[in-house]
Formats: structure tokens, sequence, C-alpha cells
């Protein structure tokens, strides 16, 4: 009862209701399916509403356009156009049977067969519609499998594989996402014997599968399966640690903190900045992403080894040098590694003096230096670099008196 009062509020969703009264009916039939018919089922967020129809795309677009509503056809040749209404957008995507694959894309011809259509897709709590009038189709034992937390391949997991290797990935962030217990053992078969299909994927997609599976609800333990499993080594070109990754899960759940993807794959796969620069290769991280990655770990390499946080002195130092939200993601790092507790205070404490600290700025510009003779570029950041370390050991004075015998030492330093 509670699943199908869920799916009549994804029904009565106003932008829902009018996207389905457009498209749905005079000799057509348009349904929602995918994702948002699982996560309702389940009570879980609904952000993208996917629909299919037996509908063209042409006669999509024109009913869209007859409507009032804009129509962008985003991928118009393979059957899916974008219909947006008050502002949301609903990716519509005509029936369709394979014709051919190749492992990274399918040839397809449009068809009017639902059954059909979930029969392609990737795994059975994917393969369920609702319509317009609230009926749930489910071919294929979606709802069961849902129910049971179960990911399963729809059919032969092997041909489901080799139509997308991407599917190898993506077993593995379904089943962290939704699936409890043990993975689906033909699956997990099927998912090794398929392995060697993952280098013909663009870095992109593997990336972006890879991050959904880091951030998923039970990201750490099954990435840690597929490591083992072997599944990994292409992917991350590299040392991976599971352990690792899941003594940061641990630290996220005992702070309340969500789960960090980014951090979650410095955790599983960087110890130094060259680790950085490989991913970066690798798996064409975002600029973004790498500079934080690159960043905690150089902030990481003046951690290792310690088995308690820095002292507030060097901690602002450090602060000052590399930068505070790379230093509180080194110090979690750090934390894991030295194999402090999870619900050890003193490295939840040092990450907030860490952010006390990025408001604290020096309060000597490269202008107060020229005036006190010190013209030349490169003499201008070095001293600024001296007189940093000092008055941060010196407890970050404000006073002027303080502040200019910190800056007489400081060139003085440098006319030694």
């Amino acid at each position: 009862m509670t699943s199908r009062v869920a799916l009549a509020g994804l029904l009565a969703d106003p932008a829902v209701a009018r996207a389905l009264a457009v498209l749905d009916g005079h000799g057509e039939e348009t349904r929602i399916v995918g994702g948002a018919v699982r996560n309702a089922l389940i009570g879980a967020p609904t952000a993208d509403v996917d629909m299919a129809t037996t509908a063209t795309p042409d006669v999509v677009m024109q009913r869209a356009k007859d409507a009032g509503l804009r129509c962008v056809p985003t991928g118009f040749d393979h059957g899916t156009v974008t219909v947006i209404v008050a502002g949301r957008p609903f990716e519509v995507t005509s029936l369709r049977e394979d014709v051919e694959t190749d492992g990274r894309r399918a040839k397809v011809r449009f068809g009017r067969d639902f059954d059909e259509d979930a029969r392609r897709r990737d795994f059975t709590i994917n393969s369920m519609s609702l319509t317009r009038d609230g009926a749930l189709h489910d071919p294929l034992g979606g709802e069961a499998d849902l129910a049971q937390r179960r990911v399963r391949f729809i059919g032969d997991a092997d041909q489901r594989i080799a139509e997308d290797y991407l599917r190898v990935l993506r077993f593995f962030r379904f089943h962290a996402a939704y699936g409890e217990g043990p993975l689906d053992a033909q699956g997990l078969a099927a998912a090794i014997r398929g392995r060697a299909g993952l280098a013909q994927l663009s870095a992109e997609r593997v990336r972006a599968e890879l991050m959904k599976l880091l951030g998923a609800r039970r990201g750490p333990e099954t990435a840690r399966e597929a490591a083992e499993a072997g599944l990994l080594e292409f992917a991350f070109a590299g040392v991976v640690y599971p352990a690792r990754l899941a003594g940061l899960a641990e630290i996220e759940a005992a702070r309340g903190l969500a789960a960090d993807p980014v951090l979650r794959l410095a955790a599983f796969a960087i110890r130094v900045r060259e680790d950085a620069d490989r991913l970066r290769d690798r798996l064409r991280l975002s600029n973004a992403e790498y500079r934080r990655l690159h960043a905690a770990a150089h902030a990481l390499e003046t951690l290792h080894g310690q088995a308690t946080p820095p002292e507030r002195t060097n901690l602002a130092e450090l602060v000052f040098s590399r930068g505070v939200d790379a230093v509180r993601d080194a110090l979690v790092l750090a934390q894991v590694d030295c194999g402090a507790g999870a619900e050890d205070p003193r490295w939840a404490a040092s990450s907030e003096a860490a952010n006390e600290l990025r408001e604290l700025k020096l309060p000597v510009t490269g202008d107060d230096l020229k005036q006190r003779g010190v013209t030349e570029g490169r003499e201008i950041g070095a001293t600024l670099k001296t007189l940093q370390a000092k008055w941060i050991r010196a407890g970050f004075p404000r006073d002027p008196g303080a502040i200019a015998r910190l800056i007489d030492e400081a060139i003085a330093m440098r006319e030694i």
C-alpha cells in the first residue's frame, strides 16, 4: 500500500502530470520509466523523471510545440528529446529495439512494445514502468527484487554486459546504492568475465560511474568487492586501499558527515601527489577534482607517520602554506592512516581548529615591505614567507608594535 501511495504521489506532481497529459493518448502511450519508478517504490528522492513513449521523436516534439512547451532534441537520432515543463526537464525516449551493439553503443530502431523495451534495460529494478492511470508494469520481477534489495541483470548477464561494458561498473554501483547482502553471484561472474571490455570505454564514462559508486550508501564495501574481483585495475592503473576507504566511511558516520565522493576517491587511491596526477590523466578528472586531490596529497605528505594531530603552531603553518580545505582533507586521511579510532576527538578538534584559521590573514602586504625598503619581487615574497612563519609562532599578534618588530626581524634575516 505504501509503495502505491508513493507512485500516486509521483503522478500527482504537477509538472509530471502536465508532461503526461501532453504526450499520452490520441494513439500513443507514454509512461514513466526506470529510476523514478524504482525510487518512488522505496520512498527515495526522484530527482529525474524519465519517460518512454510509443511516439517517434518528431511526434513528441510536435506535441510539445503544440502545447506551448519547449522541447530540445538532446538525442534525437537515438530517440531522445527533452521536454521542459515549468522549468523542469523530462527526458522522453521513443521505444527502441536493438539492431546491433558493440559494447559501447547500440544501433536501434523504434518500436511500440513496452515489454521489449524493458528487456533491453540493464537490471530488473530499472525495468518497471508506470502509466498515467497509475498501473505499474513489471514484466521482469523488478518490484520483488527491489523489495529484497537484490540487483540482478535482466536475462543473460553476459549479453547485457556485451551490449554496454559500462554495465560492469553499474552492477557494482547499483548494488552499492540499492543492494543488501552479497552481490548477485551470476552478475558478479559475468562482470569478471566481461572486465576486458572496460578498456573500450571513455575515461569520462568510467569516472562518472566510479564517483557514483564511491559516493553510494554501501560504496566502500562494494568498492572493496570490485577491487578484490580485479575489476578496478584498469580504471585506476595503480594500487587501491579498500581498508583506508572503509576507515574514512567510519569517520563520516561518527561525525554525521555526508558521503564525499572526491574525498573517498582520495582515501581509496591517493597517498602522494603523483597519484593525483595519474588519476587526472586516467579518469579525466575535472580541474576542481584534480586540484583538490593534489592539494590534499601535498598537505598529507607533512602528516605521514604522525600518530597525533599537529600542534596548533604547526597546524597554522600547514594551513597558511597548503590551504584550509586541503589540510582538513589531509587530517581525515591522516586519522585513518595512523589507526586512530573514528570517534577520536583530537582529530575532529584539529579539523575545527584548522577551519577557524580560515579567517586569519597576515596583516602585512608587499606594499608594507616596499615602504621598509624591500623592493625586489623575489625578496618581497621571501620576506613575507619568513614573516608569516614568525607571526604564526608568535601567536598571530595584531598589535602594530609587535608586528613592526616581527617585520624588522624578518628583514634582518633576509639581510644575513
